[in-house]
C-alpha cells in the first residue's frame, strides 16, 4: 500500500472498475436525470437503468486515465462552445513543456477553474496538472471517484484533532513535493482556501505553510524557488454562482452563519459549468523568484502578480458604474457598459434589496487593486 492511497489521483489499473461501478451509481443517474439532459429517455419506463446502460456503453472499453482525460476534454470544450462567449488565453508561451510548475491560482469556480487551464495546456502539447481539491467537496463518493479520475488529490480540511490535521496536511505537503520533483508532474492549488465571493483575490500565507511543511528545514524562499511557481488569473465576465454567493456575503455581514444546503457544493458545480459566463481569459503569469524567508511576503508577491494578471471584463466597470465609484480611463465602449449594466439590472431582480451592494461588490471589486 502506498503511504499516498487515501489523497491520490487513481491510477491506469483503476479507470475501468471505477467508471463501470459509476455508470450503475444512483446519485450520478439522478444528476443526469435532473439536468433533463434526456427528456424523452425520462419518460420512458425503466429510463434510471436506461441512462445507467447508455453510461456503461459509454465507458467500458476507456482503460486509462489519458482516455478518461481525452473525454474529459471533450467535455469542457464543449461548456466553451455552449456557456463562453469568447476564452482567450495569455502566457502560455512562459512555460516549458519539460518542466513541471506549481500553478498557484485565484479562485472563482469550484472547478472550472483548474479545467480550464488544463484544457489550455492540453491543446498545446503539455502534461495536465494534479489539481487540489478540498475533501468538503467530496462527501459524495461519486464526486470524489470523477475528481480523482481527472487527477485530482485530496486536502483534508476536516474538523479532527490537531495532531490529526497536522498529519493530513503533512501528507499532502509530501504529495505535492513528490510530484513536482520526482515524478516532473505539475500541481494546481488555489491561493486560499474557498472561492472568492467578494471579488478580491489575495494569496493566503496557510496554503504556502502547508505546501512547506514537509520540507521545513530549507528556507522559504529556496524552497519555493525549487517548485517554479506559476502566478495564474482567470476571469470571468458573468458569474454564475454570484446570486448565491452575495446571499452567503450578507448573511456573513449580519453576523449571521451560513450553513450550506445539502449537495449546495454540487449544485454550485452544476450551475457553474452550465450557466452563462460571458468572456474568460485566463492569464498564466512568469516563474515567480522568491527573496524573502517570509510566508506573508512570499503570499503578498504572489497576489500582487494574480492582481496584475487579472484581466477586467464590462461588467467589472458596469458594477461600478451602478455604484457611482470613480472609475479611471476605461477599457469599453459605452454599448459594452451599457449591454453590461443590462445585464447586472437584470440579475439584481432576483436579489433582495439588502444583498444587492454585496452582489454589485463581486463585479466591482475586481476592477480595483488590493
Amino acid at each position: 500500500m502506498n503511504k499516498f492511497d487515501s489523497i491520490r489521483p487513481y491510477q491506469d489499473q483503476e479507470v475501468n472498475s471505477t467508471l463501470r461501478k459509476l455508470a450503475f451509481d444512483k446519485d450520478i443517474v439522478n444528476t443526469i436525470i435532473d439536468t433533463k439532459s434526456y427528456p424523452l429517455i425520462n419518460k420512458l419506463p425503466f429510463s434510471r437503468m436506461l441512462i445507467s446502460l447508455m453510461l456503461w456503453i459509454r465507458v467500458r472499453k476507456i482503460e486509462t486515465i489519458r482516455e478518461y482525460q481525452d473525454i474529459f476534454e471533450g467535455i469542457v470544450n464543449n461548456i466553451v462552445q455552449t456557456t463562453i462567449d469568447n476564452f482567450s488565453v495569455s502566457g502560455i508561451d512562459n512555460l516549458d513543456k519539460n518542466k513541471s510548475y506549481l500553478f498557484i491560482s485565484n479562485h472563482r469556480d469550484i472547478t472550472l477553474d483548474s479545467a480550464l487551464l488544463n484544457l489550455t495546456l492540453h491543446q498545446n502539447g503539455f502534461n495536465t496538472t494534479n489539481n487540489a481539491v478540498g475533501n468538503n467537496l467530496l462527501s459524495e463518493k461519486w464526486a470524489s471517484d470523477l475528481m480523482r479520475l481527472n487527477r485530482s488529490f485530496i486536502i483534508d480540511r476536516s474538523d479532527k484533532s490537531k495532531k490529526d490535521i497536522y498529519k493530513s496536511l503533512f501528507l499532502a505537503s509530501e504529495f505535492i513535493s513528490m510530484s513536482l520533483k520526482d515524478k516532473n508532474e505539475s500541481i494546481w492549488i488555489a491561493q486560499k482556501q474557498g472561492r472568492s465571493k467578494d471579488g478580491i483575490d489575495f494569496t493566503d500565507p496557510s496554503v504556502l505553510k502547508m505546501i512547506h511543511l514537509s520540507d521545513r528545514k530549507t528556507n522559504i524562499d529556496e524552497f519555493f524557488n525549487s517548485l517554479s511557481v506559476v502566478p495564474i488569473s482567470i476571469s470571468y465576465e458573468k458569474d454564475p454562482n454570484d446570486l448565491l454567493k452575495a446571499k452567503e456575503l450578507y448573511l456573513t455581514s449580519m453576523n449571521t452563519e451560513y450553513t450550506k444546503e445539502p449537495k449546495e457544493d454540487l449544485q454550485s458545480i452544476a450551475d457553474g459549468i452550465t450557466g452563462d459566463k460571458g468572456n474568460v481569459h485566463l492569464s498564466i503569469g512568469e516563474v515567480i523568484h522568491f527573496d524573502d524567508n517570509c510566508y506573508e511576503a512570499s503570499a503578498k508577491l504572489i497576489t500582487d502578480q494574480i492582481n496584475d494578471l487579472y484581466k477586467c471584463h464590462a461588467t467589472n466597470e458596469a458594477a461600478c458604474v451602478i455604484q457611482g465609484l470613480p472609475l479611471n480611463e476605461s477599457k469599453f465602449s459605452e454599448e459594452e457598459i451599457e449591454n453590461a449594466m443590462s445585464y447586472l439590472k437584470e440579475r439584481l431582480h432576483s436579489v433582495e434589496d439588502s444583498m444587492q451592494p454585496f452582489f454589485l461588490k463581486q463585479y466591482s471589486n475586481s476592477n480595483y487593486k488590493l
